[in-house]
């Protein structure tokens, strides 16, 4: 257990955290516990690769880790009424869609390598950008107008595009499976 993979493990330990936070309305606390756990994000990477402690269950980890907190943020900020409905079942879904697929693969012998690509690495980035908007409009009380709508646009595009191009490479791998 290196470093790097305790640093993700406690931004794993932070969800329910930011979920009581958001749920509670103590969005200055929610805001807080976001910076947390993008700066801790950004620690166990650099340790990771700086002095070459990266491990295969790093990398299963932080993606998961990083999945569970902006699943749960956008999840929680949706309930509360901080975010249109639709954006949160976007976002979700298409989470949803590429676990369901590995998952399939899995089952049937054919595990997917899922590689990050540019475009999900550009959804990630807005949608975290979209979250601590939110957070921090709600928290501290400014106005996000109109940077709320276009960040909302770009996730769209980014969302169904990433979710694309992964169901068209997990659909080309799983073709070559042999029926009966």
């Amino acid at each position: 257990m290196s470093i790097p993979n305790i640093i993700t493990l406690g931004r794993i330990l932070l969800v329910p955290f930011i979920v009581w936070a958001i749920a509670s309305n103590q969005m200055e606390i929610a805001f807080a516990i976001f910076v947390v756990a993008g700066v801790s994000d950004a620690v166990d990477g650099f340790l990771a690769k700086r002095f070459n402690m990266t491990s295969e269950l790093g990398a299963l980890l932080d993606p998961l880790a990083d999945k569970a907190l902006l699943v749960s943020i956008y999840v929680a900020l949706g309930i509360s009424g901080e975010l249109p409905r639709w954006i949160v079942i976007l976002v979700v879904s298409r989470d949803i869609m590429i676990v369901g697929a590995v998952i399939v693969s899995w089952l049937f012998g054919k595990p997917v390598a899922m590689k990050p690509l540019m475009v999900s690495k550009l959804n990630t980035a807005t949608q975290v950008a979209f979250a601590a908007l939110v957070l921090g409009s709600v928290g501290f009380g400014f106005n996000i107008a109109p940077y709320d709508q276009v960040l909302m646009v770009l996730i769209t595009i980014f969302t169904l595009t990433s979710v694309s191009f992964y169901l068209v490479e997990w659909a080309r791998h799983m073709s070559t499976i042999e029926t009966r």
